[in-house]
């Protein structure tokens, strides 16, 4: 199995996408940092203002759980962008060996 596929130029199939995901990766992280930062503003100014108890907890929620999905989207983001030439050596091994 492993000469067949060392057979087989994987190149041209993945150059492209490679070069796509870089050419996402650098916009997407500027891009939730952005819109994440205006959406954890607005949900704190919410919080800010609510005087009930019980919007003053919903909008708590609101802004731990908007904080917590931007961190995780973000790591995730910057640690894709870390990893790709890792992932994309790995490819290169399998591939040839």
């Amino acid at each position: 199995m492993k000469s067949m596929l060392a057979a087989i130029d994987f190149n041209p199939i993945l150059a492209p996408v490679l070069e796509v995901l870089n050419a996402i990766l650098w916009p997407a992280i500027g891009l939730v940092g952005s819109i994440g930062t205006i959406y954890c503003i607005i949900l704190g100014v919410k919080l800010a203002k609510s005087d009930e108890a019980g919007s003053r907890e919903k909008a708590k929620k609101d802004l731990i759980g908007a904080i917590i999905g931007f961190v995780v989207i973000f790591v995730l983001i910057v640690g894709l962008k870390i990893a790709m030439p890792i992932l994309q050596d790995w490819v290169g091994t399998q591939i040839t060996a």
